[in-house]
């Protein structure tokens, strides 16, 4: 099957011919080899011009509806950290693993929902996916306030309820993430996403630090009671709130297809992969001192409860002036210096937590870790939010909840067992130690840019023109375009195929190969391998980019005319004799 027409005269139209050209007119201009590659072999990035700078509060500030859900969202982050200082408190005089096990408790869930709950958010109406979580969250906190009331609550169940929280929690965050190109446009995207960030990591520092104030003058039972009024407050907002109306892209996907095909977006995404590992250096062993910090406080310190509440306002403290100071630091450093210094000095500061014997110089110590926590937390979270299309956001930032998550519950366990072993102290140290060695690693793997990646959907393969008419389950679907390139351009060419071929593998592809006839060294195929029709119509229909039409734009600027396509089906069943 041909399509496509020559380029010669013309400034043929070679994207959709090079991607899929089996109908139509071909869309955009061919890009000729002296353009080169944008990008290196190693990053799916491809470009978009970049916009003058927008103000970092300018999402607040123009749209209403952003600013009133990420105020909920605040007060409801407060609530929940808030609620693990409750719950930490009720057992500090139990034993390390048993405080510990609270932070295990709320970030397990992700572990196992995470993935689901982002399929569920690319799949399913994100508003109510978020009032159902909310209600759920709210009967949760409202039970342990009832039972912390009527009297102490026992360990199994304060640990169920927190379980239960963080199911709701794991169900209702790649859904909150995922909506926010819907309250914003793209050019203040960028400013959205750290604000998002902001948002997370300043709840996190004072909600524990309200917590256990509260907790000190009203016990923990009205830390609880709030936490629930505080998703009762969120639920309303969103409730007010009428999301897009959903557009259609593709036959519809069931659940594990959508798993699949956001497994297949991560992996084959090298600024994706790149952006969570370096939060697996990171998040385990800083998540130490969130783990152990009331049983510094309590047994290293000999403080009560508003003292431990001091020792977190002074993170909280520090993650606000960090907020105020980091974009002028960032500006000019850059992202990957950024993050670098900030777990080299969350190293020396988590260091000094666990010698010091004195509260003043604790405290002191605290404010740069509020800072650093922060800085790395959300250079990391507005990097990735940028760098995922919308068709598959829910699912990508599911992949990042449970990085985050769950190298909390397991760093909490760990530390726990460290220090039941051994001392609070040599637990701390040892996390110290094991974060500056994570600093030192990631230097061989720098940050991204993703500031200005181009996102935006990119409707630019024709609809395919058929003889046979499919059913959308029909498949596996092989689809090959066979290019015509200069021998001198073949190295070149070649090197642009791959980052069309991981293109092809994000959006759907099961394999992609490329080969150069033996006969005919100008002559190239392209193949690839796609589960069903109804897949490769969803290639078509709404998961193409405009960094994907970069990539084949300048593999298509080396080929000396449009390439041939063909779909190739699976043959009829033979008859039964």
């Amino acid at each position: 099957m041909t399509a496509g027409e020559d380029r010669g005269g013309q400034q043929a139209a070679a994207v959709g011919a090079a991607a899929d050209p089996t109908a139509g007119p071909p869309a955009g201009p061919a890009v000729g080899p002296a353009a080169g590659p944008a990008v290196g072999p190693t990053t799916d990035a491809a470009t978009a011009p970049v916009a003058p700078p927008v103000s970092a509060w300018a999402p607040l500030r123009l749209y209403p509806v952003f600013r009133a859900l990420w105020i909920a969202q605040f007060a409801s982050n407060v609530g929940t950290w808030m609620q693990t200082v409750g719950a930490q408190w009720l057992l500090v005089d139990r034993s390390p693993l048993l405080v510990s096990l609270v932070q295990t408790a709320s970030s397990l869930p992700i572990v196992a929902l995470a993935l689901p709950a982002g399929a569920w958010a690319d799949l399913v109406d994100r508003r109510r996916l978020l009032l159902g979580a909310q209600g759920a969250m709210f009967v949760a906190a409202a039970a342990l306030a009832a039972a912390t009331f009527v009297g102490a609550p026992s360990p199994a169940l304060i640990l169920g309820l927190t379980f239960a929280l963080g199911c709701g929690n794991a169900v209702a965050s790649p859904a909150w993430q995922a909506i926010q190109p819907d309250l914003v446009d793209r050019q203040t995207l960028p400013q959205a996403a750290a604000l998002n960030g902001l948002n997370m990591n300043v709840a996190r520092a004072v909600g524990p630090a309200i917590g256990g104030f509260v907790v000190a003058a009203v016990g923990p039972a009205w830390v609880f009671a709030l936490n629930a009024v505080s998703f009762v407050g969120i639920a309303v907002t969103v409730a007010c709130w009428r999301s897009p109306a959903h557009t259609d892209t593709g036959p519809p996907e069931r659940l594990v297809e959508a798993l699949r095909a956001g497994g297949r977006y991560v992996r084959h995404s090298p600024t994706v992969r790149r952006l969570l590992y370096r939060a697996v250096l990171f998040i385990p062993a800083a998540g130490a001192l969130w783990a152990l910090l009331p049983v510094v406080a309590a047994r290293n310190l000999h403080l009560g409860s508003a003292g431990y509440g001091v020792m977190l306002g002074a993170v909280g403290i520090g993650a606000v002036l960090g907020a105020v100071v980091i974009p002028r630091v960032r500006a000019r450093l850059g992202s990957a210096r950024l993050v670098t210094g900030a777990m080299l000095l969350a190293a020396v500061a988590i260091a000094v937590v666990a010698t010091a014997g004195d509260a003043v110089v604790v405290g002191v110590a605290l404010l740069p870790v509020g800072a650093a926590w922060i800085a790395v937390l959300s250079s990391l979270n507005s990097a990735l939010q940028l760098s995922l299309p919308n068709w598959v956001r829910g699912r990508g930032l599911a992949y990042y909840l449970i990085v985050f998550q769950g190298a909390q519950a397991v760093g909490a366990l760990v530390w726990g067992t460290v220090a039941d072993r051994t001392t609070v102290s040599t637990a701390l140290l040892v996390a110290a130690g094991v974060l500056a060695a994570g600093a030192v690693v990631g230097l061989r793997s720098p940050l991204p840019n993703t500031a200005t990646l181009d996102r935006t959907p990119s409707a630019h393969w024709p609809a395919p023109q058929l003889t046979l008419t499919p059913e959308p389950a029909d498949g596996p679907i092989l689809v090959t375009a066979t290019y015509h390139v200069r021998e001198a351009d073949a190295v070149a060419f070649t090197e642009a195929m791959r980052r069309v071929g991981r293109s092809r593998q994000r959006t759907g592809a099961l394999r992609w190969e490329l080969f150069r006839d033996g006969a005919d060294p100008t002559r190239f195929v392209e193949s690839y391998l796609v589960g069903t029709w109804a897949e490769h119509l969803r290639q078509h229909e709404g998961r193409m980019t405009g960094a994907d039409r970069r990539f084949e734009e300048l593999a298509l600027g080396y080929a000396q005319e449009a390439p041939q396509v063909a779909h190739l089906f699976p043959p009829p069943d033979a008859p039964v004799p």
